[in-house]
């Protein structure tokens, strides 16, 4: 089983760059377990110490939210595509 990983712009700089990677992690957990072998560091930006996803951490599989889809208990498929983006906020007055 194969899944890939889009990693947002602001994780590139832990990564050497990359944007997208190939994982065999079976759920969110392994997922980020496997980036953090490959990617020393990068988790930190990921979960929190309570090993949950941070609270301003996008994560879709297949453009779907995955808290809508069982959050750290959902089982990729083969060929899902995982993407990791920060929550943008901002504006003006």
């Amino acid at each position: 089983m194969a899944i890939t990983v889009k990693l947002g712009s602001p994780f590139r700089r832990h990564t050497g760059g990359a944007d997208k990677i190939t994982s065999a992690a079976p759920d969110l957990p392994a997922l980020f377990g496997d980036l953090e072998s490959r990617f020393p560091g990068l988790t930190k930006h990921l979960v929190g110490d309570n090993g949950e996803p941070r609270p301003f951490l996008n994560i879709y599989v297949n453009e779907e939210d995955i808290r809508f889809l069982g959050g750290k208990n959902y089982k990729f498929a083969d060929d899902d595509e995982v993407l990791l983006i920060p929550a943008v906020a901002g504006g003006s007055n």
